[in-house]
């Protein structure tokens, strides 16, 4: 029996030590992936936290407002959205991105906001060309409420959710002393 157990510790333990002529194995592939990525996955997951929390506090200030309130839908819909916009945004800054605070508040809520902007363009040009481009060669398919939404929340919310996280991380929360836009350097002793 303890022959047999060291007949088998030998390849495995040549495996994991990366010897010349072992096979790498699957953990030092994740643990290279995750020594080189981690910091991302990890901004990434704290960042998804906070988006799906602000979602729901859209989603239920909306239906509450109403359908209790009886506020109209457009003037709902605008407050709901901002105020699930600054609770984003204060998730964002003091957890997913704490370590990268800048010098100025002002700034970097005028710019969040802004991107959020140009993610909502996003999320309507996906539905827009769902609904009134590939609608018109398939009405049946695409010009139905499940198209409207797959179209609405599952892609154009994917890739607006994407395009928020980039933005944000390159331009909105960059850490103190970053310059927002990197300087052109020019050597002019080259020929």
């Amino acid at each position: 029996m303890l022959r047999a157990r060291t007949r088998y510790a030998r390849p495995v333990a040549a495996t994991m030590t990366g010897e010349p002529g072992s096979r790498q194995t699957r953990p030092g592939l994740i643990r290279s992936l995750l020594d080189r990525f981690g910091h991302l996955v990890h901004e990434l997951s704290k960042f998804a936290t906070v988006g799906g929390v602000a979602f729901l506090v859209d989603f239920a200030l909306f239906n509450f407002m109403t359908a209790v309130q009886d506020v109209e839908q457009v003037t709902a819909k605008t407050i709901s959205t901002v105020v699930a916009a600054t609770f984003a945004f204060l998730g964002n800054r003091f957890w997913t991105w704490r370590h990268r605070r800048g010098g100025n508040p002002a700034r970097e809520y005028a710019l969040f906001f802004f991107f959020n902007a140009v993610g909502l363009g996003i999320t309507v040009a996906v539905l827009a060309i769902s609904r009134y481009g590939l609608g018109q060669v398939w009405p049946e398919v695409f010009q139905t409420p499940l198209a409207d939404n797959i179209a609405s929340y599952l892609v154009g919310t994917g890739l607006a959710t994407l395009f928020r996280f980039w933005s944000y991380r390159r331009f909105v929360f960059v850490p103190a002393g970053t310059p927002a836009v990197p300087e052109a350097k020019h050597d002019r002793h080259r020929a």
